[in-house]
């Protein structure tokens, strides 16, 4: 495996823009009082960018495919208000690093047993001790982190 390869230095940028993202709408938060408000904010300038993107974009959407798409492929949206609107309440009341911690050990949980059933269309790779080991890790990462 490339350690170098351009999906995984992608993900290590999107991994500290997510960093900053937990302290950016904590202000955004306190400022409106809400961290549902900040996430509204959050999604809203991140739609008006996207926007951007998508009509800069030589590429256009099929609606037919679109259509035929079950209804929890939709639900992706949902998935990150929830993350951004939980990112803005935890990091000014636990830290930026247990926060991201904790979530993280969320993803992982959830990624082996999407993985290991093959499920939303992934393929199947099943649970194995060095993956439930990486997991154990992260979590004792997280205690102490959250200890430290």
């Amino acid at each position: 495996m490339n350690l170098f390869s351009i999906p995984l230095l992608l993900a290590l940028v999107a991994g500290t823009l997510v960093a900053l993202q937990a302290p950016t709408n904590a202000m955004l938060s306190r400022a409106l009082g809400s961290p549902i408000s900040a996430a509204f904010v959050s999604f809203l300038v991140g739609t008006a960018a996207l926007a951007l993107i998508v009509l800069l974009s030589p590429s256009r959407a099929d609606g037919g495919a679109l259509r035929q798409l079950p209804w929890y492929a939709w639900a992706g949206g949902l998935y990150g208000a929830v993350f951004v609107a939980v990112a803005a309440y935890g990091a000014p009341r636990i830290g930026v690093a247990a926060l991201l911690m904790a979530m993280i050990a969320g993803q992982l949980l959830a990624a082996l047993l999407l993985d290991h059933f093959g499920a939303l269309g992934l393929e199947r790779q099943p649970v194995s001790l060095a993956r439930l080991g990486g997991l154990a890790l992260v979590i004792a990462g997280v205690l102490l982190v959250r200890r430290g």
